[in-house]
Parts: structure tokens; C-alpha cells; sequence
């Protein structure tokens, strides 16, 4: 049976606070520290790896961290989640976005439908789509081939998909998989459709509206932003538009459109990438077959949070790690630092990702709690946070946790030996450096020079980002974000915090306003 219990009643995580707290700088010194980094690292699929020596924990807090993984029930919590369990209480939904990329599982029934076979169904007609789009059989209205794929969307409509074409444009170029260029319009400021409309030969581009209920403001107003620039240039919008929505939404089943691919209420938008939101774009861009190797990905990663030993379950670990951090060690911030500018917005789907999921302040039964949740996230691709906020990182005041992402090889495959080495070479040297810099420090006379090292970091590294290893890596951060959540005791799948904010708007733009709503109304002369 399983019990949902709030973390600061459990008695291992009691334990866990008992404990001495971890002297980071003397266990990453010298052979030890060599040792450690040889041992505290976990397997992950596609051959990646989740090294954790940096971390301020040792075997006494691993064996901790374990038996809170135990009375927590969290393995029970994913098996809940993953056979149809009803575990985002605040909705009444299920949570099924690991049925996108393979089956964990039992089967899943709901809405009369087997969940994995609709899934699979709308990933077949994208792929015949895709299919047609590229030979010429859908074309625009003088049968010339449609050549760029524009998405409207926002949130987890656009940032994860965004971060995925981004992290793949380069290697899809290298290895000729680069089907149709891909662009995205996302915020409701005109500038930024604006912007794409006048770099996009409109004639060839094909636009995907991405919208669950098919109500969504932002989208729609810039739907009728595109729709209108199509019709400047005498085009027919209906025959540069596809939908991606829900089968009851009113995008779908509608003539203004070259076809529809649905989504349902089971996947939040943030965990969507791997659904028609991201498969749509993906699969135009480079193809159904990469589009499904990056699924494969997913689905091999997906596999190792299924362990019950947090060493051979590394989402589970570097999670429990992230909650010792928050709630015994107290730090409020987490820094995502990908050594690869593929990676450039991906920290900005975590910061999504994470804080959409875990920024709560009441536990899944409504109940406010005595503890935090989830930590403020933020970060950019190194080395420019080098040269940005890694002073604070480094001598301020507020220790942050470090989260690496790092490759062996670059996507490319263009690099010059300049001073001895290649570029690659000395982006890998950064984030070696970075890491023993963070955690052990320098002494100096000078305070302005010295640096108090005990930060603690880990690392992801594998041989090349491709999509295989990009799925792996996306799985990995959804599974973390979840496995926390059910550690503190909260519903990690539902945003009530995105919705008020929208619901004032209306009333301003319907001037229902009263008081310190109208005054700013009024300052900004809506």
C-alpha cells in the first residue's frame, strides 16, 4: 500500500539531518578526491554518466538517502504513475508522458482508448505527414515544396521543443538530417512574430499552431498575427497551417487547417516534448526516424528509474541529492551549466521543467507544509556563465548547487589545435577545472583572492550530444523533478500558479478593473 506522507514525518529523513555534515573540500583533495571520482558515479543509458564525487555526500549520507528512498516509496510512486495511477490529484488526471517513448508497464486505458497505442498512432501520421511534406506531395498553393517549419506556441509549447531543435540543429546539419529549417514564435509581444514573420520566406513555411485547449491567449492572438501576414502575400492560410491540440479543442477536425495531431489532458505541458508538441516540429525538421531515435533515448533512460538502488538509479539519486541540499544543507538555488552551446536553452526548459513542477507551497492534499520545495533555477552554456555570474558562484555569499552537462566530442566535427590543443580539448578542460575549483578552493593571503571552495557540483557527461543521448538527458531531469516531488510529499503535475496571472488580463483587457488593477491599467494605456 502506499502512503503519501509528508518528508519532515518520515523518520529517514530525521536520520538524514542527524548526520555530520560532509567536509566537500578535504574529500576532493589529492588521491582521495582522484578515488572519489572514480567511484561515486552512476550509469545512465546511451552511455552517459551521472558522476557525483563533488557532491558534499559520503557512504554514511548514501545509505541515508537510501532508506529515504525506501520509506518514501518512491520506486511505488513511479510504478503508480507509470500504470495509470490518478497521481496529479489537483486535476483528477493521469500523468503519462513515459507512454510516449515506450511502456513501463501495464497497459493504460482511458477516454475508451489504449493510451501507448494513440500515442504511437499520432507519431505515425506526423511521420506520414512529414513524409508527404518533403516529397511534395503537400506543397503550397503553386506546388512548390514547403522548405521551413514554424512553431506557435508557449511554455512547454515552445521552450521544450525550442531546446530540442536547438541541441540538434547543428548535428542534423552534420550528418545531412536536416530536413526543413525550424523557427519558433512564442511570446504575445508583436516584436517577437514580428521578427520570425520578416526572416521567413512565408510562401515555403509551414506553421504548426500548438494549443491543448485551442484557447490559449498568447497563441491565438498569434495565430491571427501569422494568419494575417499570410494573407498580405496573398496565401491562403489553410494551406500553410497544421494543428496541434486536443481531439475536443476547436482546432480540431477544422477545414482552416492541413491536418491536426492530437495531445490529451495526461501530459503537462512541460513534460510534452516527447508528445505530437515536440514530435510535429522534431520530426519535420529532421525527420521521423531522428525524432525517434531521440524517443529511444528517453525510453532507455526511463528504464534505470525503475531501480530501486539509488546507485543504479541515477535520476533517483541525483534527486534525493537535491533534496538534502534543499532541506537539510539549506541552499535555495540550482545552477545548470551545459559545456555545449547545443544546450544553450535547455537550462531554460529546466528552469520550466523544475520550478512549474516543484514550486509549491502546499502538499498534494491542499495541506501547507513546514519545509521547502523546490529550489530557484537558473543557468546558461559554458564557458560565457564563466564570464557572467560565476563570481558569485565562486566568493558569494549564497552557496549554489551545480548541475554540469559535458561531452567528450563536438557535433560538428570542425575544431583546429590553436596553442596546443583544440577548442574542444579546452571546453572540457574548463569544466574539469571549474569543478575542482568549486569544491576545494584556494587559499591566498589576499581575501579578495581566496576562494572558500565547498561547493558542490556534479556532472553528466557523455561521449556526443546526438538524439539518442538528448532523449536520455531530457528523461533523466523529468524523472529527477518528479522523484522529488513525491519526496516532498507534493503534485509535481499541476501549475495553478501560471493561471491567475492570465485571468486578471482578461479583466483588463475587458476593463473590469478596480483599484491597484486599473491604476496600472491605466499607466500603461490599455
Amino acid at each position: 500500500m502506499i502512503n503519501w506522507k509528508n518528508l519532515d514525518t518520515l523518520a529517514s529523513f530525521k536520520a538524514l539531518e542527524d548526520l555530520p555534515h560532509v567536509d566537500l573540500k578535504a574529500e576532493m583533495s589529492g588521491d582521495k578526491g582522484a578515488e572519489r571520482v572514480r567511484n561515486y558515479s552512476v550509469p545512465m543509458a546511451e552511455g552517459l554518466s551521472y558522476n557525483f564525487a563533488a557532491k558534499a555526500v559520503n557512504d554514511d549520507v548514501l545509505a541515508a538517502l537510501q532508506k529515504l528512498a525506501d520509506e518514501a516509496q518512491l520506486e511505488d510512486k513511479f510504478a503508480e504513475l507509470y500504470n495509470g495511477g490518478m497521481v496529479n490529484t489537483g486535476e483528477k488526471r493521469y500523468v503519462l508522458h513515459h507512454l510516449c517513448r515506450g511502456q513501463l508497464g501495464n497497459d493504460v486505458i482511458a477516454d475508451g482508448q489504449n493510451k501507448r497505442e494513440f500515442y504511437v498512432e499520432q507519431q505515425n501520421r506526423i511521420a506520414a505527414f512529414a513524409k508527404k511534406v518533403y516529397s511534395g506531395e503537400i506543397a503550397n498553393e503553386k506546388g512548390e515544396k514547403l522548405t521551413t517549419v514554424v512553431q506557435i506556441g508557449i511554455g512547454g509549447s515552445d521552450l521544450g521543443p525550442r531546446a530540442m531543435y536547438l541541441a540538434l540543429e547543428n548535428w542534423a546539419k552534420a550528418n545531412g538530417k536536416l530536413k526543413m529549417n525550424a523557427k519558433f514564435i512564442s511570446n504575445v509581444d508583436p516584436d517577437d512574430a514580428a521578427a520570425v514573420l520578416n526572416s521567413t520566406d512565408v510562401a515555403h513555411a509551414l506553421f504548426i499552431l500548438v494549443s491543448k485547449s485551442g484557447t490559449t491567449l498568447e497563441t491565438l492572438t498569434n495565430e491571427t498575427f501569422v494568419k494575417n501576414a499570410l494573407k498580405k502575400e496573398g496565401l491562403d492560410p489553410s494551406k500553410h497551417m497544421i494543428a496541434v491540440t486536443s481531439e475536443a479543442s476547436p482546432l480540431a477536425h477544422n477545414e482552416g487547417y492541413l491536418d491536426a495531431f492530437y495531445m490529451d489532458n495526461y501530459i503537462g505541458g512541460r513534460y510534452s516534448s516527447s508528445s505530437a508538441v515536440g514530435g510535429a516540429v522534431l520530426s519535420l525538421a529532421f525527420g521521423p526516424e531522428t525524432f525517434a531515435e531521440f524517443l529511444e533515448g528517453m525510453a532507455a533512460e526511463d528504464k534505470t528509474a525503475k531501480e530501486t538502488d539509488i546507485r543504479k538509479n541515477p535520476a533517483m539519486l541525483d534527486a534525493l541529492i537535491g533534496v538534502y541540499e534543499r532541506n537539510v544543507l539549506n541552499y535555495e538555488c540550482t545552477a545548470v551549466l551545459p559545456y555545449s552551446q547545443a544546450l544553450s536553452r535547455f537550462p531554460a526548459h529546466l528552469q520550466q521543467l523544475d520550478m512549474e513542477s516543484n514550486g509549491k507551497s502546499v502538499n498534494r492534499f491542499g495541506e501547507a507544509m513546514n519545509y521547502k520545495t523546490g529550489p530557484i533555477l537558473f543557468g546558461e552554456p559554458g564557458t560565457n556563465g564563466q564570464h557572467s555570474f560565476y563570481q558569485l558562484l565562486h566568493q558569494g555569499t549564497n552557496i549554489v548547487p551545480l548541475q554540469f552537462v559535458g561531452f567528450r566530442k563536438n557535433q560538428c566535427g570542425m575544431d583546429d589545435v590553436i596553442e596546443g590543443s583544440t577548442s574542444q580539448a579546452k571546453l572540457c578542460a574548463n569544466v574539469a577545472a571549474q569543478i575542482v575549483a568549486f569544491a576545494t578552493g584556494k587559499d591566498d593571503e589576499n581575501p579578495n583572492k581566496r576562494f572558500a571552495g565547498n561547493r558542490p557540483s556534479s556532472i553528466i557527461i557523455g561521449d556526443q550530444l546526438t538524439p539518442r543521448t538528448l532523449g536520455a538527458l531530457l528523461a533523466h531531469f523529468e524523472n529527477k523533478v518528479m522523484f522529488q516531488g513525491f519526496a516532498w510529499n507534493i503534485n509535481s503535475f499541476d501549475q495553478e500558479g501560471v493561471q491567475l496571472g492570465k485571468v486578471l488580463a482578461k479583466k483588463v483587457l475587458a476593463h473590469q478593473t478596480e483599484g491597484a488593477l486599473a491604476a496600472y491599467s491605466d499607466l500603461l494605456n490599455i
